[in-house]
């Protein structure tokens, strides 16, 4: 402002001379200027500026780390690869499911050389304990919602599933499907038409049971067997056949009567008090008495048996001594015939006739 002479006022002495100074906005209502801000105050409103915007900087690179850690980017992966002959629902980002938990990530798809789409799979280290080597891997896509890539396995006590291992997927696809069930479809319609068409076997079996009713509400002679059979005569044969057959049960029931009386004298004389039964039985005792005594006799016998035995050991060594000494006699008589020839050869005297008469 200037004084009431119209002298300005110095400048600031923080302000470059020679600078024009800049003008004061005016408030309305109001004739005094703002007071322009100070070179110290512009540099603080910089320095903040600068702040916030490394502040913000830092932000935007910690939710993107962040980010990244979620999704595993940081993660100990293992590969594997799947091969399927149509990767329609299949995207990078995909999740591989097992028991409705992600384990492993679409990292790639590509074609391979037989034809065949190759999908790369990266499973986390500490979620690969649960696929193994009989692991069974599906891609299933139903009629509402995207494909979803699952891993069954069975057995958790078969071996790990190596690093870098190549499974084939087993694809269900319920659209698929579709086709093969209407054509399922049409057939089951064909063929209900022709069972419900005139000349149909069910119209015919339809029309014989029409038939048969009629026959049977007719209420003529015969009345069932009639209806039954087609004719009154093949009623009146039936009818025969059952009373004769009625006749012949009579019959085997009076047979019967009779047979059960012949079983309860059979039983009466074979098993009763004076029946054979008994008679045998006392037959056996006496028998059993009998060949007691015939024991105690062979008893006896065994006993004689054995004092003829003793007797006859005896005899035997008599004879045998007798043997001995007649074998000693025999000895002894050759001895002396020996002596009486050897006295008689030389005896002077001695007679003509040698021969010794013994008494």
């Amino acid at each position: 402002m200037s004084d009431p002479h119209g002298t300005p006022p110095p400048p600031p002495a923080d302000q470059a001379p020679g600078l024009p100074e800049p003008a004061a906005p005016s408030l309305p209502g109001n004739d005094e200027r703002v007071p322009p801000p100070t070179p110290r105050a512009l540099r603080g409103l910089e320095l903040r500026a600068a702040l916030l915007l490394l502040f913000m900087g830092l932000l935007v690179v910690a939710s993107v780390l962040y980010l990244m850690w979620v999704r595993g980017a940081f993660e100990a992966t293992q590969k594997l690869y799947l091969t399927t002959d149509d990767s329609e629902g299949v995207s990078v980002g995909m999740d591989l499911s097992f028991s409705g938990f992600p384990i492993g990530r679409v990292s790639r798809i590509e074609l391979a050389d037989e034809g065949t789409v190759r999908v790369h799979v990266d499973v986390p280290v500490k979620d690969a304990h649960w696929l193994r080597t009989s692991s069974v891997f599906t891609l299933e896509k139903g009629l509402v919602g995207a494909a979803r890539l699952r891993a069954f396995t069975g057995i958790l006590d078969d071996p790990p599933l190596p690093p870098n291992s190549e499974r084939m997927v087993l694809r269900g696809d319920v659209s698929a499907e579709i086709p093969k069930m209407v054509a399922d479809a049409r057939d089951v319609l064909q063929n209900i038409n022709r069972l419900t068409a005139e000349q149909s076997a069910l119209a015919q079996t339809l029309t014989e049971v029409r038939s048969f009713s009629q026959r049977l509400n007719s209420g003529g002679e015969g009345g069932l067997l009639a209806a039954v059979t087609g004719n009154e005569a093949d009623a009146r044969r039936v009818a025969e056949l059952l009373d004769r057959g009625n006749r012949l049960l009579k019959n085997l029931d009076a047979v019967a009567v009779r047979v059960d009386g012949v079983i309860r004298k059979a039983d009466s004389q074979v098993l009763g008090k004076d029946g054979l039964v008994t008679d045998a039985q006392v037959a056996v005792r006496e028998l059993n008495a009998l060949l007691q005594d015939a024991r105690q006799t062979v008893v006896k016998v065994d006993a004689v048996l054995k004092e003829v035995q003793a007797v006859a050991g005896n005899a035997r060594e008599a004879t045998v001594n007798l043997g001995d000494l007649r074998a000693d006699v025999e000895s002894s008589l050759r001895k002396i015939d020996a002596l009486i020839s050897e006295i008689n050869r030389k005896w002077p005297f001695a007679p003509k006739d040698k021969e010794v008469k013994l008494p």
